[in-house]
C-alpha cells in the first residue's frame, strides 16, 4: 500500500507530461489543425505524430492516469496542493491546442455565425458563406452540416470568443481555452470552500478533480463546454443555502448552457423540501426569478430554432454506450422505430431505478455527510445520482458528459464505487482515443472502432453490475 501511494506523483507526472506533449504538438489524429494565431501561441513541439503513435501515447497516458488516481484513493495525499501548482498546470494548457475531439471547432463556428448576425441554430457551418469562412469552414465531419445543439448561453460565450478572435481560428479557440481553464479553477475553488471543514474531502478534491489526468484530459485539454455547465451547477449548489436568487441564476445558466445540466433545479427544490426549509415559498419565488433572469432573455434572443435543435439532439446512440450492442443486435430483426422505442424505453426505466438506488445508498451510508447544510447535502446527493444515472445508462454518452459526476464525487466520503468510476471512465476515454474522424490511418481506425464497439460497452455493463452489487451488499449489511 505504501509503495502504491508513493507511485502516485510519478504516475501523474508522466501522464500529464504525455498529454501535454500531444497538445503541444502539431496536427495529428487527436488534434485538429488550427493554423497560426495573431496573439495566441502556436505549437511548441515541431512534431506531426502518426495516428498509430498518438493513439499509443494516449493509451499509455490514460492507463498511467487511472493508476495514479487509484494510488491516490488508496493512500490520500497529506495535504491539498498549493494554488501555484494548479496555476502552472493551467498555464501549460494555454500553451497547447485542444485535442481528443473536434468539438471546439464547432463552438468557434457557432460563435462566428452568431457574430456575423445569422442564426447558428438554423445555419450549418459548411453552408454558411458557402463553407469559405476561415472559422466556420474549419468544422470537420461529421458535424459540418449540423446547426448548434447547445444552449443560448453557450452560444453567447462562443460569440464572445469570436468577437475577440475575429476571423482567426486559433485565436478564437484560444479565448475559449481561457474560459475553460478559468472554469476548472472555479470548480476547484468552490469545492474547497464547500469542504472547508473536512480535510479528507479537501484532499479528495485534488485526487479526483484537480490532478485527475483522465478528467483533465477530457474536459480541460479537450476544451468541452460541459465543464462550464458543470461550474454553473456547482454554483447553484453552493449558493442555495443563503442566496436562492443566485442559485436560480446559476441553475438557469446551467440549463441555458446545456439543457441536461438543468437537473440541478430539481435537486435544489428537492433539498429544500426534504429538510422543510423555512420560508420555502419565498425561496422558490427567488429561485424562479433568478432562473427567469437568465433563461427568458437568452432564449428570446436565440429565437425559436434553438428549441427545434434541442429536439433534434435526441434519438442517437454512441458506440461506447452499454446500449450499443443491444441496439445493434435488435436491428437484426426489428425496425428502427421499434429498436429506438425498446432501447430508449429500457434506458429510461433503468436510469430511474439506478438513481433511486444510488440515492438510497448515499442516504444509508451518509456518503454526503462532509456537507454541513442539510438541504445542500440532499441537493448534492440527488444531482450526483441523477447525472451519474444519465451518463452510465443513456444510449448516447461521451466521456465529457461525466463532468458533474467527477465534480461532485469528492464531496462524497470515500466509498468502493470510487474505483469503479475510475475504471469505467478509463475505458470510456480510451474508446474515443485518438478523437478525430479524420487524419487517422484505416488500420488504426478499425482498431479503435473495434475497441469502442466491442470492448468498452461490456466494461460499462460490468461497471453497472458492480455498482448494483455494491447497492445490494449494502442493503444486506444494513438489514442485519
Amino acid at each position: 500500500m505504501r509503495l502504491l501511494g508513493k507511485s502516485r506523483i510519478p504516475l501523474l507526472f508522466v501522464a500529464f507530461g504525455l498529454l501535454l506533449l500531444v497538445g503541444a504538438g502539431r496536427t495529428s489524429a487527436a488534434k485538429p489543425p488550427l493554423g497560426s494565431g495573431d496573439f495566441s501561441p502556436g505549437p511548441l513541439v515541431p512534431w506531426y505524430p502518426s495516428s498509430a503513435t498518438v493513439t499509443t501515447i494516449l493509451f499509455i497516458a490514460y492507463a498511467l492516469a487511472a493508476l495514479g488516481v487509484l494510488a491516490g484513493l488508496a493512500r490520500m495525499p497529506l495535504r491539498i496542493a498549493p494554488w501555484w501548482s494548479v496555476g502552472v498546470l493551467g498555464a501549460a494548457v494555454l500553451l497547447t491546442g485542444p485535442f481528443g475531439s473536434a468539438d471546439h471547432l464547432n463552438y468557434a463556428a457557432y460563435g462566428r455565425i452568431a457574430m456575423g448576425g445569422d442564426d447558428p441554430y438554423a445555419e450549418s457551418p459548411i453552408d454558411w458563406h458557402d463553407g469559405l469562412d476561415p472559422v466556420a469552414g474549419a468544422v470537420q465531419v461529421p458535424w459540418q452540416t449540423t446547426p448548434s445543439i447547445y444552449g443560448p448561453l453557450a452560444t453567447a460565450l462562443q460569440t464572445f470568443c469570436s468577437a475577440v478572435g475575429g476571423s482567426n481560428l486559433r485565436d478564437t479557440v484560444w479565448v475559449w481555452q481561457f474560459m475553460i481553464v478559468l472554469a476548472w479553477f472555479g470548480v476547484r475553488l468552490l469545492l474547497l470552500r464547500m469542504t472547508a471543514t473536512d480535510e479528507i474531502a479537501r484532499r479528495r478534491v485534488d485526487v479526483l478533480w484537480t490532478f485527475n489526468p483522465l478528467v483533465f484530459a477530457v474536459l480541460v485539454l479537450g476544451a468541452h463546454v460541459d465543464l462550464i455547465a458543470a461550474l454553473f451547477v456547482l454554483g447553484a449548489l453552493w449558493t442555495m443555502k443563503d442566496k436562492p436568487w443566485a442559485a436560480g441564476i446559476f441553475s438557469g445558466a446551467a440549463f441555458s448552457t446545456k439543457v441536461t445540466y438543468g437537473v440541478v433545479l430539481l435537486a435544489v427544490l428537492w433539498g429544500w423540501r426534504k429538510v422543510a426549509r423555512p420560508e420555502l415559498r419565498q425561496s422558490v419565488l427567488h429561485l424562479l426569478g433568478g432562473i427567469a433572469l437568465i433563461v427568458v432573455p437568452s432564449y428570446l434572443v436565440a429565437g425559436p430554432n434553438v428549441l427545434r435543435q434541442l429536439r433534434a439532439a435526441g434519438g442517437s446512440f454512441s458506440y461506447a454506450s452499454p446500449w450499443s450492442p443491444v441496439i445493434r443486435g435488435l436491428r437484426n430483426f426489428l425496425g428502427e422505430w421499434a429498436v429506438t422505442a425498446i432501447s430508449f424505453g429500457l434506458a429510461a426505466v433503468l436510469m430511474v431505478l439506478f438513481a433511486w438506488g444510488g440515492y438510497r445508498l448515499v442516504e444509508r451510508f451518509g456518503l454526503a455527510r462532509s456537507i454541513e447544510d442539510a438541504a445542500t447535502r440532499e441537493a448534492i446527493a440527488l444531482t450526483f445520482v441523477l447525472m451519474t444515472a444519465y451518463v452510465l445508462l443513456a444510449p448516447y454518452s461521451l466521456p465529457w458528459y461525466d463532468a458533474v459526476t467527477w465534480m461532485l464525487l469528492p464531496l462524497l466520503v470515500p466509498f468502493a464505487w470510487d474505483a469503479v468510476f475510475v475504471v469505467r471512465h478509463l475505458f470510456m476515454t480510451l474508446a474515443y482515443a485518438p478523437g478525430r474522424a479524420a487524419g487517422i490511418a484505416p488500420s488504426v481506425q478499425d482498431w479503435t472502432l473495434g475497441f469502442r464497439s466491442n470492448v468498452t460497452p461490456y466494461v460499462c455493463w460490468a461497471a453497472l453490475v458492480a455498482l448494483v452489487g455494491l447497492h445490494w451488499r449494502s442493503r444486506r449489511r444494513s438489514s442485519r
